[in-house]
């Protein structure tokens, strides 16, 4: 088992990453100081698939459970199910000094993390992320959210786990297409900051994505010691954990645009986005045209989505794609702010960016 520290002084936090942690639940959660119950929000599939081994995980160290099965999907991260999970909560008699766990991918992550922000003003929570995504990028740095018909994530808070248990045995109950759009964030990391990553992952991606369990390991272990090291030093971002967001403006417009269904998951819409990323900053002279054609090479010698044409169904044209970037959160005194590149592991934030070449890349990716 691979541990990492989360450094935020009081706040601080380990992330435990190996196989078969699902079962060690209560024992790896002993320092927490848990209860002798906990309260369980996942969702429909992950209940089917782990419910069942978490609670026989709490049981070996004497600790029950009570659980909440939410719909899948990223329509959840809305209102109505947020409103349902607090009011399940408080049902429960959750308190302060209980623990609430999370098992799920990023949807049940965000949301749940959430309810516990503002549940009597704060409660302790775990994350248990059972997608690759969740393991590498959402359970990890406090940011909890839900959606809104205005945008993605734009209702939530800042509010950091007490634990995360990555699994990585769980990756296995996968479909190919919900662990490769997990793997969008994985690639993402190299492409931010560490050249040398994305380079290992050239060469080492398929055999991961084919079940190298020890590649799998150390693939979510850097990941999750980038964002880690990122999350430290800008915990709100006000500044460098904006970093992480490679990929994200496009990413987040093209789910607007496609009514955050399965149409795009959100890995995939972070793959075209870190494409349509490095394709900008070669065209304003940032970065040279190498680097996003061996982003492309790579992203199709995996199998994923690189252009909006790869999205099926209708997708309205660039000026509104644009328009939809205007609601994400990079957005200061109404400039919206892009992650762009000088090159791979060198990405930056910077507001001056050509919104006619934007234009002009989004038109040649839709045909």
């Amino acid at each position: 088992m691979e541990k990492l520290r989360v450094e935020l002084g009081a706040r601080a936090y380990d992330i435990l990453i190996g196989p078969g942690l699902l079962e060690q639940t209560g024992a790896l959660m002993s320092g927490l100081g848990p209860s002798g119950r906990v309260a369980v929000v996942t969702d429909e599939n992950v209940a089917g698939l782990h419910l069942n081994n978490l609670r026989a995980g709490l049981a070996a160290s004497g600790i029950e459970m009570e659980s909440l099965v939410l719909p899948a999907g990223e329509a959840t991260k809305s209102w109505p199910h947020f409103s349902r999970t607090v009011d399940w909560l408080l049902a429960q008699k959750v308190e302060r000094g209980d623990l609430v766990i999370a098992l799920g991918g990023g949807v049940i992550g965000d949301l749940v993390g959430f309810a516990a922000a503002v549940l009597r003003r704060g409660v302790r929570y775990v994350q248990i992320p059972t997608s690759l995504l969740a393991q590498v990028d959402s359970s990890v740095g406090g940011k909890t959210a839900i959606n809104s018909e205005h945008g993605k994530n734009l209702i939530g808070a800042f509010h950091q786990p007490a634990l995360v248990l990555a699994d990585v045995d769980v990756l296995g109950t996968l479909t190919e297409r919900d662990f490769l759009a997990g793997y969008g964030e994985v690639m993402k990391y190299g492409l931010l900051g560490d050249a040398d990553f994305f380079a290992w992952l050239e060469k080492n991606a398929p055999a991961m994505a084919a079940g190298d369990q020890a590649k799998r390991i150390y693939a979510v272990k850097r990941s999750c010691e980038m964002k880690a090291a990122i999350v430290a030093r800008d915990e709100t971002e006000q500044g460098e954990r904006a970093l992480l967001n490679l990929g994200h403006t496009f990413c987040h417009a093209l789910e607007a645009a496609t009514g955050y269904s399965d149409r795009l998951l959100h890995g995939e819409g972070v793959a075209i986005g870190c494409a349509l990323a490095f394709e900008v900053s070669a065209r304003m002279g940032l970065c040279s045209q190498e680097d996003p054609s061996r982003v492309r090479a790579h992203l199709a010698q995996m199998g994923l989505k690189r252009d909006l044409r790869d999205i099926p169904g209708d997708l309205p044209g660039a000026e509104k794609l644009v328009e939809l970037m205007g609601q994400d959160k990079k957005v200061v005194r109404g400039t919206l702010n892009f992650i762009m590149a000088r090159g791979i592991g060198e990405a930056f934030v910077t507001s001056d960016v050509d919104l006619g070449i934007v234009h002009k890349v989004l038109e040649e990716s839709a045909t």
